[in-house]
C-alpha cells in the first residue's frame, strides 16, 4: 500500500485507486505512488486492471505546487514529465484496463483516464483539458492521446477552450465507453474487468500491443506488426484451448498463458 494511491487485488483484477484527498490533485509524491502501483499490476497474476478515484477521479494537477515551484525557480514542468513517463507505462500494460471515473477528471487526471484503455463515467462526472485557463497546456499526453481517440477537430476544441465536457457528451465524443449512474459506475468497471480477465489475456495484450505501437506507423509495417504478433498468440496455451473448445462446443477455459 502506498500513500497516496492504494493497490488491491480482487479475483485476477487489480483495482489502482487514487486517494490523495480531497480531490486526488496530482502531485510528484502521486505520480510516485501511480508508478508502485504499476509495478505491482504489471504481476502476472493480475489479468485486468481498474483505475478509480474517490469522490473525484483526479481534479487535475496541484496548482499550489506549480506555484511553489515557480517560486523557488524550479522546473514546474518535471512533474508533468514524470507524469507522461507513468502513463506511458499504464497505457503499455499487456492487460486491459478500465477507468471508473466518478467526479471531475481534469487536466492530468483526464490525461490518467486517456491512457486507459475504457473509460466508464458515472452520470454526473465531468472531464475536460482545463490547462489553457492557466497560460499553459496538457504536457502528459492529451494532445497525443486526445486526437488520437476523438479526432483532431474535437480535441482542438477541448484543448483550446479549456471547457468542461458532461458524461453524455463524453460517450457522444467517444470518450466515454460507458456512462452509469454514479454509485454504480466501479461495479461496472469491475465487472467488465473481470470478464476479460477471464479471457485469452495473453492475446488481448499482443492485440494491445498492436494497436497500440501501430499507431503512426505506414500500413505496411503495422500489418507486419499484427503478423508477428498473430504468429506468437498461436503458441499460446489459450490458443489451443479456445480451438478445441470450439470444436469440442464448449465453454473455453483461458488460462492467461
Amino acid at each position: 500500500m502506498t500513500d497516496t494511491v492504494r493497490f488491491t487485488i480482487e479475483g485476477d483484477v487489480g483495482v489502482i485507486t487514487l486517494d490523495r484527498p480531497p480531490v486526488n490533485a496530482i502531485s510528484a509524491e502521486l505520480v510516485a505512488d501511480l508508478d508502485s502501483a504499476l509495478e505491482q499490476a504489471e504481476n502476472p497474476e493480475v489479468r485486468a486492471v481498474v483505475v478509480t478515484g474517490d469522490p473525484h477521479f483526479a481534479a487535475g494537477a496541484d496548482i499550489k505546487a506549480f506555484k511553489a515551484a515557480l517560486d523557488a525557480g524550479l522546473d514546474p514542468a518535471s512533474v508533468a514529465e514524470d507524469l507522461s513517463r507513468v502513463l506511458t507505462r499504464l497505457e503499455r500494460l499487456a492487460k486491459p484496463v478500465i477507468a471508473a471515473i466518478r467526479g471531475f477528471a481534469m487536466g492530468g487526471g483526464m490525461e490518467l483516464a486517456l491512457a486507459c484503455d475504457f473509460r466508464f463515467f458515472a452520470d454526473d462526472a465531468r472531464c475536460g483539458q482545463p490547462e489553457i485557463v492557466l497560460g499553459i497546456f496538457p504536457g502528459a499526453g492529451a494532445t497525443q492521446r486526445l486526437p488520437r481517440l476523438i479526432g483532431l477537430g474535437p480535441a482542438r476544441d477541448l484543448i483550446y477552450t479549456g471547457r468542461h465536457v458532461t458524461a453524455e457528451e463524453a460517450k457522444a465524443l467517444g470518450i466515454a465507453a460507458e456512462v452509469h449512474p454514479a454509485d454504480q459506475v466501479l461495479g461496472a468497471a469491475m465487472e467488465a474487468a473481470t470478464r476479460f480477465a477471464a479471457g485469452p489475456t495473453t492475446a488481448l495484450g499482443l492485440a494491445k500491443q498492436a494497436i497500440n505501437d501501430g499507431l503512426g506507423l505506414p500500413t505496411d509495417a503495422a500489418l507486419r506488426l499484427e503478423s508477428a504478433g498473430f504468429r506468437e498468440v498461436f503458441a499460446t496455451a489459450d490458443a489451443a484451448e479456445g480451438v478445441a473448445a470450439f470444436l469440442e462446443k464448449r465453454a473455453p477455459d483461458f488460462s492467461g498463458s
